[in-house]
């Protein structure tokens, strides 16, 4: 697949292109062949690509031919991912999408046939900021046929924002005006008259009830499993971690939110966001223990590393058999049967009485019990006697945390300032025991490493000072935890 990031503004051309020379650093204008180009569009029959601003096209004509998937990144920018032609949507594409078709197929819902008349905007340099599009479209959907002219100012990689202001000003100043469609998708599909009915979405609390905060708070999590998922079948970096947060907040909320939300009927979620969790977070753990212990290795004088400790090291963390990855994860029947769950539990959810009450008494509520919760498990965390039972203690009060800290989340826009600075505070609480439970881990990887280096015939030593590092280490969380005030 090749990818580029295309960053581009679209304008109704309802007036003749006006001199671009002098915009901003524009200091010539070269035109270029025009072509014909002629692009079918794929969607579900209930457009779900559309309703999230995604296209998916074959194109013919000029130089790009082929399988085209565009994403949206921001305001006037999208990612877009091409693959050769081929007679059928190409798997690598429709993973991509996957998280919002699901089990739907893709079919032609448009074809587009574009008269293109390219421009490049160039500097004195000769080199060319932008490329700059005048379009004569024919659209056929199943409804009348449409025709329009548009412009389109793409950036190359040597241009910038202030490229695109310049040109806009010119052309707003000859009369163009921006086109109120991100893509020519979008206005096909509006002057043909095709249906495009969208996904239910709760995108904020409207009424002040408690049960709009909670809904609100649980679809923005939704959200961002589903927007992330293609980031995470490409490994983009952090794009795994930001999925298993979002997972983990939902799965919180749906616990503690239980006043708002019927336990009885999201129990069965919370089982199935924990296992997609742990699944997301199953080579994240791993390489996060691998640079611990990469540190406590290069906490020791050269003399002390004493055998092959760094390949020692290393070897445990590297799997003997292939990793498939989270994408195989994200395959699974049963992921797409969550999503599926999810979206019925935000169209249909199992709101209890309270929901409809003011939000800020119910949730301050929610928060009170989860920081109730919070402070009894850290006392007796810090009252059991050292080791494997004050460890166990302590990882549940981890949990308690994380549970609190996104109970409080979810109560900011409802309590405000008060609602963010307990938030804060159970987010420094979460981290210490974070701390505290990595060492825990790292401890018992030492002891597993040592007792396959001794049996190697290897030296140990350094496995055991590097043990007692992860125990001071731990023993200043325990201190640090004992300084936080909690309740």
């Amino acid at each position: 697949m090749d990818t580029t990031t295309e960053t581009e503004r679209k304008y109704e051309a309802a007036a003749p292109l006006p001199e671009l020379t002098g915009a901003g650093p524009v200091t010539s204008v070269r035109e270029r062949e025009p072509l014909c180009l002629t692009a079918v569009y794929f969607d579900t029959d209930d457009g779900r690509l559309a309703a999230d601003g995604i296209t998916l096209r074959r194109r013919a004509g000029g130089l790009d031919d082929g399988w085209h998937l565009k994403l949206p990144v921001a305001a006037d920018v999208r990612e877009e991912i091409r693959t050769s032609p081929s007679g059928e949507p190409p798997e690598e594409l429709l993973a991509l999408v996957r998280s919002r078709v699901r089990r739907r197929p893709l079919l032609p819902v448009v074809t587009l046939e574009t008269e293109r008349a390219p421009r490049d905007l160039l500097n004195a340099a000769g080199t060319v900021l932008a490329e700059l599009t005048l379009d004569r479209v024919t659209a056929r959907a199943h409804g009348p046929v449409a025709h329009w002219t548009e412009v389109e100012v793409e950036l190359t990689e040597a241009g910038d924002a202030g490229v695109l202001d310049a040109v806009e000003a010119r052309l707003t100043e000859a009369g163009l005006t921006p086109s109120p469609h991100a893509s020519k998708l979008a206005r096909a599909l509006a002057e043909t008259g095709a249906p495009r009915p969208a996904p239910t979405r709760v995108e904020g609390p409207a009424d002040g009830t408690a049960g709009a905060h909670v809904l609100a708070y649980a679809g923005r999590q939704l959200r961002a499993m589903v927007e992330l998922d293609p980031a995470v079948r490409r490994a983009a970096p952090d794009s795994v971690h930001r999925m298993r947060v979002a997972t983990r907040r939902l799965r919180s909320c749906l616990r503690s939110q239980k006043d708002v939300l019927d336990r009885m009927l999201t129990r069965p979620l919370d089982e199935e966001l924990r296992w997609l969790a742990a699944g997301l977070g199953v080579e994240r753990d791993r390489e996060v223990m691998a640079g611990r212990l990469a540190a406590r290795q290069a906490e020791l004088p050269p003399e002390l590393r004493l055998g092959p400790l760094g390949q020692r090291l290393a070897s445990h963390f590297t799997p003997s058999a292939p990793v498939s990855g989270v994408a195989s994860l994200l395959d699974e029947e049963r992921y797409l049967a969550l999503l599926d769950a999810l979206d019925l539990l935000l169209a249909a959810p199992p709101l209890r009485k309270p929901a409809a009450k003011p939000a800020a008494k119910v949730l301050a509520r929610s928060v009170r019990r989860d920081r109730a919760r919070l402070a009894e498990r850290v006392e007796h965390a810090l009252a059991a006697p050292e080791g494997e039972e004050r460890d166990l203690a302590l990882h549940g009060a981890r949990k308690a945390a994380k549970r609190a800290r996104y109970a409080a989340e979810t109560a900011v826009p409802a309590l405000g300032k008060e609602a963010d600075r307990q938030r804060r505070e159970f987010r420094r609480v979460q981290r210490v025991l974070g701390e505290h439970q990595d060492s825990v881990l790292a401890r018992e990887a030492l002891l597993r490493i040592a007792a396959e280096a001794h049996a190697a015939g290897e030296p140990s030593f350094a496995y055991g000072l590097m043990h007692a590092r992860e125990t001071e280490l731990a023993h200043g969380c325990v201190r640090r935890l004992a300084q936080l005030r909690v309740g």
